[in-house]
């Protein structure tokens, strides 16, 4: 069983949640990591058997230029022309079977409406992807960073609980 990663980070907080689900996925299955840049993203997309996407919740949601645009001028080394936004907009639909789950990274403040997991779940359903776990978000203490202490380890055991629910949905169907 692969599974991809696919992530935009424009501060490296969100890119080191994706790295360790990744890590929590890799204990089962094989897991890999790329930026939503990468010209091998999509593609790779189409053969993974779990597709796992995630970006920073910017403006209630998903990221856009004006957004990605005021990142890069408070220094956001990673902030792109391409987001997670465009990235789903240009998946293709997925062959039957496929699997998905979505994450985001946001600030530690509570009851902040929106979300880009929520909003990356949507697109991955429409795209015919069958999404088996709740968005899940993890907290930073301020744009910039860094993450709350314990966030690595929980996105870990989040990765480790999305094979759990894999091998499940495929018992289920055996």
């Amino acid at each position: 069983m692969d599974a991809l990663v696919v992530v935009e980070s424009m501060f490296g907080d969100t890119r080191r949640i994706a790295d360790a689900v990744a890590l929590g996925l890799g204990e089962r299955v094989h897991a890999r990591v790329l930026q939503v840049g990468d010209p091998d993203a999509v593609r790779a997309a189409g053969g993974a058997d779990l597709l796992v996407v995630g970006g920073p919740t910017h403006a209630f949601g998903l990221s856009r230029p004006a957004t990605r645009r005021a990142a890069a001028e408070q220094g956001a080394p990673g902030a792109t022309e391409v987001g997670l936004r465009e990235w789903l907009a240009a998946l293709p639909p997925a062959s039957a079977g496929r699997t998905a789950a979505a994450f985001d990274t946001r600030a530690d403040r509570p009851r902040l409406p929106g979300s880009a997991a929520s909003a990356a779940a949507r697109r991955l359903r429409r795209a015919g992807y069958a999404v088996v776990a709740r968005p899940e978000s993890f907290r930073v203490t301020a744009t910039p960073g860094p993450l709350v202490a314990g966030e690595e380890e929980r996105a870990r055991v989040w990765g480790v609980n999305l094979v759990a629910r894999l091998v499940l949905r495929a018992g289920d169907r055996g």
